[in-house]
């Protein structure tokens, strides 16, 4: 049984412990909101990039001459998979979560034949990818000392994997990240970039009422489509740059909450144990001064 001087240093321990739990709650909390409002805002200009291309590929004259962003190199041989997660921990299951994921289909293109290489952007996901798939991480992306993240870093990975396809390095491009939901919430997604996987232009969402005009494209209607393919990489990845920034913030003060919590919870029965073991040890020393002053 702990001494009473060594409950006392566990209780200050465990105290010291909460307020800084309670700190790293609140300064997720108030980068939450921006996060969240800056991944909200992509989603619209994203989900109407996706229609813009659907509209634009339905409409292309030559298929088989169309854009490899768009029809692919014909094979499906060797994935590339770029993981996003984040270069801190201490945000519950954010990271693990996406890493599951990147691993699940990872494994599962191996069972089928299929190369892969992974993209790690972020620290986290790296390591916890390192002792199984450590073999096919082969390139880091790191985010570590940035405030906030913009397109410059978006652009800077969408060149990486704009110049390993042309170089053709692979030949399907698939993104993961984790999808803001909610604080308690967020879903790990996987979503194709190469070749592109665009909605259903029949959509009522992706058919913009045109009044019946025929459209003239100058450029050329391809060569547009190739310009938009390559801009929608780019925004594809800051979206989900976006998303995951939010989702971070979301887990970690949740995290955060619960360790609170969980601290005082600890913090009560330390100090009940405590004041259990000090009333006994009181209540010892009267028996013994009781019969001492008896014996006398």
């Amino acid at each position: 049984m702990p001494s009473l001087k060594e409950l006392r240093h566990r209780i200050n321990s465990v105290k010291a412990t909460r307020k800084i739990t309670k700190a790293m709650q609140m300064v997720a909390a108030a980068k939450l909101r921006r996060a969240q409002e800056a991944a909200e805002a992509s989603r619209p200009y994203a989900e109407r990039m996706d229609a813009v291309l659907a509209n634009l590929a339905k409409g292309v004259a030559n298929p088989e001459n169309a854009s490899p962003l768009l029809v692919g190199t014909g094979k499906d041989d060797t994935h590339l998979l770029i993981m996003m997660t984040a270069e801190r921990g201490l945000c519950g299951g954010f990271n693990s979560n996406i890493a599951k994921l990147v691993r699940q289909n990872a494994l599962e293109l191996l069972r089928e034949g299929k190369k892969i290489k992974i993209l790690a952007v972020g620290r986290k996901g790296a390591d916890n990818l390192k002792r199984d798939l450590g073999n096919y991480i082969t390139d880091r992306v790191s985010l570590a000392g940035l405030k906030s993240v913009g397109f410059e870093q978006a652009s800077e990975i969408a060149d990486k994997v704009m110049a390993g396809f042309g170089d053709e390095e692979f030949d399907v491009c698939t993104v993961y990240f984790s999808r803001f939901e909610s604080v308690i919430s967020q879903k790990p997604t996987g979503l194709q970039l190469i070749p592109a996987r665009l909605p259903d232009a029949g959509d009522d969402a992706a058919e913009p009422d045109n009044g019946g005009a025929a459209y003239e494209y100058e450029p050329e209607e391809d060569v547009i489509l190739d310009q938009l393919l390559r801009r929608n990489i780019s925004t594809q990845i800051f979206r989900g740059l976006l998303e995951n920034a939010a989702s971070e913030q979301g887990a970690r003060m949740s995290a955060m909450d619960s360790a609170t919590r969980n601290a005082s919870d600890m913090i009560d029965k330390l100090t009940l144990s405590y004041n259990r073991q000090r009333q006994a040890q009181i209540t010892k020393e009267l028996i013994e001064i009781i019969s001492g002053a008896e014996a006398l």
